[in-house]
């Protein structure tokens, strides 16, 4: 009834609610042969009306079979009903598992992973993907069940009154199908990939065109901003239009086919009645125009079921992309940071497998020192403190901490050796107390207080109408970009990890906000290791040491003195920095 593999596969996720699955599959076949006692019923009393016509007072079973119709006809819906109900708590279990199945796994994959996959993308497949398989099993199964019990029952009843007008009406069936096959191939499995394939590009597109809007009518790019999203939409549409026109001849062929059945039934009736007409086959004649409409209804059920078949089947796909990435491999023998030191080995890392974004890099950071990372945009100063955080395994060298190899310590000790403050540090709709008891979720109240007042957030904390309980992005209550870097500041400063990683912490901060932000560093990096991403150059003055990071490789490193006496590309950084820092608009008398 099904490819056996993907089924078996989906009913893995059910447990015992499996049975009920199998169980509505056998009601609903039920429910369908039930349903076609009501035309025997019907084929009765037409028989009697003809017979007694026009004496209708001799009919004596009317009232009888047409009772005996409708309740035939309540059994068949309540048994589909009853169907239904088995069939969606299968179904709700097997999509709940599958989603928390799908999560489960992206937790063991490297942190990186939903930045690089797209988040549109990743959101679409656990929520759109597994939606399909709740609807497939919820209605397509049940309904394919009955699909298959109809012709069933129906081929008895064609052939049972009038074998030849059961045979004529079977010819039309015999085209549709024949029709419906070239509609529901290997072409259209492709062709069912090639349609997913540009809603996830338009959903991806869409989610990071609206997360740009602020930066968007910033600096009033509305329209060259709109051109992926838009050039994503585009693409579906020549997709969808071109997928039509070729589905367009097709579909009318089978469209006239499979409702053309009382053409072969009238020409029959002709050509069987050319020397007389009886009353039994007018009766039958009658009989098969109404019924013959069902066979157009099943074929077209089992069509689309077939295509909702190709969809769960895209769907199972899309979902084992994620499953099949290989998760961060745990140690199998655990070891543990013995400091804050961090250590690079002849590091190479690339994102393609191809192109390298780090190339052989070798650093070595003591415990307890403040380095910057600082160089021209997509140098690789990110990835290379995303390789020491781990949120990636590197191709080729190694990555240590505290004198261990990352791919050593456990995943949550490393996580509590090492924490990270974003450039755009994203906040959760919380209470203020919540967000900053992430970092250490068995956090007394006193500790959360103790640390926002370190981080500088204690002017955020007196605005708020219920202070630190004030829940974010509700009833307007929002933070700018400095306030929201304070509470994350906050939270990492409650995890107090040994090292501690900055990635440009204070690009969306105001002057204000940013001197705050600063004073909230001085505080968190007391006796830690620190390393920070940086393209203010005025914020690495005073670090230990700068390295300087060019096309994947430390270009120069040193202090910021000595940097700048080896007139190189620090000094020539720092030489337009200042240019920057100094120059103002200036309007002529």
């Amino acid at each position: 009834m099904e490819n056996q593999s993907n089924l078996s596969r989906l009913l893995e996720y059910a447990g015992n609610h499996k049975y009920l699955t199998y169980a509505s599959w056998v009601l609903s076949a039920l429910s369908a042969l039930i349903a076609l006692v009501p035309y025997y019923y019907i084929w009765l009393v037409m028989k009697e009306v003809l017979e007694t016509s026009p004496d209708f007072s001799r009919a004596q079973n009317l009232t009888h079979n047409g009772w005996m119709a409708v309740l035939f006809a309540v059994i068949a819906v309540l048994v589909y009903i009853a169907g239904l109900m088995c069939s969606h708590l299968g179904a709700f279990r097997i999509a709940t598992n599958l989603r928390i199945r799908t999560m489960e796994h992206i937790v063991t994959l490297p942190l990186g992973f939903a930045e690089s996959f797209g988040s549109g993308k990743l959101r679409k497949i656990v929520n759109e993907s597994s939606a399909a398989t709740e609807t497939y099993l919820a209605h397509q199964l049940p309904d394919r069940a009955g699909a298959i019990a109809t012709p069933c029952g129906l081929l008895v009843l064609l052939l049972a009154f009038d074998w030849r007008l059961g045979l004529l009406s079977l010819v039309p069936v015999l085209l549709s199908f024949l029709i419906m096959m070239s509609m529901t191939g290997a072409q259209m499995q492709q062709k069912m990939k090639e349609y997913q394939n540009a809603l996830d590009d338009m959903s991806n597109e869409a989610v990071e065109y609206v997360r740009g809007i602020p930066v968007v009518k910033t600096f009033g790019q509305t329209i060259f901003s709109f051109k992926k999203f838009k050039g994503s939409i585009d693409r579906y549409k020549t997709w969808v239009i071109a997928y039509t026109k070729q589905l367009r001849m097709p579909m009318m062929l089978y469209t006239a086919s499979v409702n053309g059945v009382f053409v072969f039934l009238i020409a029959g009736g002709l050509f069987f009645t050319q020397n007389n007409v009886t009353t039994e086959f007018l009766l039958n004649l009658i009989f098969y125009i109404i019924i013959t409409p069902i066979i157009s209804i099943t074929l077209t059920r089992i069509m689309f079921q077939s295509e909702n078949a190709m969809i769960v089947n895209d769907a199972l796909q899309r979902i084992d992309s994620i499953l099949n990435l290989r998760p961060l491999e745990e140690p199998r023998h655990a070891q543990h940071p013995k400091d804050g030191s961090v250590e690079l080995q002849h590091v190479r890392f690339s994102y393609d497998g191809e192109n390298d974004v780090i190339k052989n890099i070798s650093l070595t950071i003591p415990s307890g020192q403040t380095v910057a990372f600082v160089g021209p945009s997509g140098g690789g100063k990110t990835t290379l403190a995303n390789l020491i955080s781990r949120f990636f395994d590197p191709q080729s060298g190694t990555v240590k901490v505290g004198g261990v190899n990352v791919k050593d310590i456990p995943k949550t000790e490393l996580m509590n050796t090492v924490s990270f403050v974003f450039q755009n540090s994203r906040l959760l709709k919380a209470s203020i107390l919540e967000n900053v008891r992430m970092g250490k979720p068995d956090a007394t109240r006193q500790e959360i207080m103790q640390a926002l007042e370190n981080a500088q957030c204690t002017d955020i904390i007196e605005k708020l109408p219920n202070g630190v309980d004030t829940v974010i992005g509700t009833k307007g209550v929002y933070l700018s970009g400095g306030e929201q870097q304070r509470i994350a500041i906050a939270r990492v400063m409650l995890k107090n990890t040994p090292v501690i990683v900055l990635d440009e912490a204070t690009a969306f901060a105001d002057p204000d906000n940013e001197a705050k932000v600063q004073e909230a560093f001085s505080n968190l990096s007391k006796g830690k290791t620190v390393i920070m991403i940086a393209h203010r150059l005025s914020t690495v003055v005073g670090v230990d040491k700068i390295y300087v990071i060019k096309d994947g490789m430390i270009a120069e490193s040193g202090t910021n003195r000595e940097l700048l006496e080896q007139k190189g590309i620090f000094s020539r950084m720092w030489k337009n920095y200042q240019t920057s820092v100094q120059w103002k608009v200036s309007k002529e008398a």
